[in-house]
């Protein structure tokens, strides 16, 4: 149960006098029953002017049902009824709850609250509640529960301040604080009234870790106009930025409020706060689904196929993609905007993949399909496989982000085998390269090769071959098989670099070699998990 006492009654007159909703006038009166906020808007205004003349009565307490739901209105005690009207001395006029959000606050009887700009007035009505959710049906999202997110004009910090140094003033009179703190800020009040009638519309409870999120924008007409004499007084809060239409954003106001002196701030700000010319409108209604990962390996079988897409001066040199080829599916699934791919480590151009694949993961951002079994993802599996003779993937799964750091760990950590076709200017016997498996825990300088030195910084990299073994094909070919450290530059091991990677199989045969063909025979991370394909 919460209740407004005696030391509230100066408070509400106070409030009520100078234009602010009932709604307000509770947070200013730090009750933080959420009950009561939603309660029917006449009904609070007709009770709180009801308060106001029960100051004659012993029983001076107005106490409040919190059942939920129904929402019970305010319960007086040994009250009488009274004018609608309060005259100027007593309370405001009467504000009649507004139904249809497109209708004017121009009528002198219907005024929007100076402190919310009409927040907690039009926007908590059922008209809204529908609209806001007829947003959401019709993006045609899946989901089991929201998170609901509000945006709120800049200029609502600034009249909440006035109000609450016009209160903290009266409050003192009677010898008591109030902090900043104490009151129910508007973003909690608001949430308090929308969510269950969000919850009830949708079908699904709010949960405030939900990865759905339903948000709503609002904007008022005179922002610019009321914040303007923070730019005066704090400059330095208020820096242009590329992405914002204007300096006074939230986070702005809010640090020149707080640099700003409290007479400084009543010079230039009216306490309390003058009535709006205009209600506040909702600017935007988005929707947004937290990203999904999808995780498998993938075998890259032709040496013409760029790993993610090649582009040089926007101009592109290849007609498809391993990312593209995997993320056309997934995003035609999941109904995604937009997708990041990464995987452990990445193959050249003319590089194949073979064994059991490269791990990688894609990030789907602001999927509306987010419900899949096993059999769907197997079934997803199999048409990218169908759908080109370059790649095929394995293990297609979903998973979490945390997950996806443990492929990102195996890029340096782990080890990888390759098989590489070499050529030699000098012809060889069987035993000229036979001594190569022998050679263990080969210890490698590799300076940045000259082929990824416009893209990687320039460094010298150590780095080890565990292990070699030689095929023997002709007098100027022959196989080999090696497992390397991750981040090992194959092909510049093989023929130097112009002397960038020291030894080098050319220096260990003393003659020019070459790498003809490479295939990545295996990248030895244990993620993702194997699955029964």
């Amino acid at each position: 149960m919460s209740s407004l006492t005696e030391k509230d009654r100066p408070i509400v007159q106070l409030l009520l006098n100078t234009g602010t909703c009932p709604r307000c006038i509770l947070r200013f009166c730090c009750v933080g029953s959420q009950a009561l906020y939603r309660c029917p808007y006449k009904d609070l205004m007709k009770d709180l002017k009801e308060f106001l003349k029960n100051n004659q009565e012993k029983e001076d307490t107005v106490c409040f049902d919190a059942v939920d739901p129904p929402c019970k209105r305010i319960r007086l005690e040994h009250i009488e009824e009274g004018p609608d009207e309060l005259n100027h001395n007593g309370a405001l006029q009467q504000i009649p709850s507004v139904n249809n959000e497109n209708t004017t606050m121009e009528n002198s009887a219907v005024k929007v609250c100076n402190v919310c700009l009409g927040i907690l007035q039009e926007f908590c009505e059922a008209d809204f509640v529908k609209k806001v959710c007829q947003k959401v049906n019709s993006a045609d999202y899946q989901f089991t529960s929201f998170v609901f997110s509000v945006s709120l004009p800049p200029q609502l910090s600034v009249r909440e301040r006035a109000a609450w140094l016009l209160v903290k003033q009266e409050m003192g009179k009677l010898g008591l604080p109030l902090a900043k703190d104490d009151i129910v800020q508007l973003k909690e009040a608001y949430k308090w009234i929308i969510h269950p009638q969000l919850s009830e519309e949708l079908g699904v409870p709010a949960d405030g870790k939900s990865l759905f999120e339903v948000s709503v924008v609002f904007a008022h007409p005179e922002t610019e106009e009321e914040c303007r004499f923070l730019a005066t007084a704090c400059p330095d809060c208020f820096k242009p930025a590329k992405n914002k239409q204007s300096v006074f954003t939230r986070m702005a106001v809010i640090k020149a409020l707080e640099k700003i002196k409290e007479e400084d701030f009543l010079k230039h700000f009216p306490s309390p706060p003058s009535s709006p010319k205009n209600l506040c409108v909702a600017l935007e209604i988005q929707c947004n689904n937290g990203a999904v990962f999808v995780a498998g390996r993938y075998n890259k079988y032709s040496r013409n196929l760029p790993q993610t897409p090649w582009i040089i001066d926007g101009e592109r040199k290849l007609e498809s993609s391993v990312e593209e080829l995997i993320s056309e599916h997934l995003m035609a699934e999941f109904k995604a905007d937009s997708f990041n791919f990464s995987s452990s480590g990445r193959e050249d151009v003319d590089v194949r993949t073979l064994g059991n694949g490269r791990p990688f993961a894609i990030e789907l951002v602001n999927p509306r399909r987010i419900h899949f079994t096993a059999e769907d993802m197997k079934g997803l599996q199999q048409r990218i496989n169908n759908s080109s003779d370059k790649i095929q993937v394995r293990d297609l799964q979903l998973v979490t982000r945390e997950a996806i750091g443990r492929m990102k760990e195996g890029e340096e950590e782990k080890t990888k085998t390759y098989s590489a076709l070499i050529w030699t200017d000098k012809a060889i016997q069987k035993e000229d390269v036979a001594f190569l498996d022998d050679i263990k825990e080969l210890k490698l300088d590799q300076k940045t090769p000259l082929r990824v030195l416009h893209r990687r910084p320039l460094a010298v990299r150590c780095r080890i071959i565990h292990t070699m073994r030689s095929e023997y094909i002709d007098e100027h070919h022959f196989r080999l098989h090696l497992k390397t450290q991750a981040g090992t530059y194959i092909k510049e091991f093989v023929h130097g670099d112009f002397g960038r990677t020291k030894p080098n199989i050319g220096s260990l045969l003393n003659r020019t070699a070459d790498i003809l063909e490479l295939d990545v025979e295996s990248v030895d991370v244990d993620w993702p998990p194997a699955l029964d394909n």
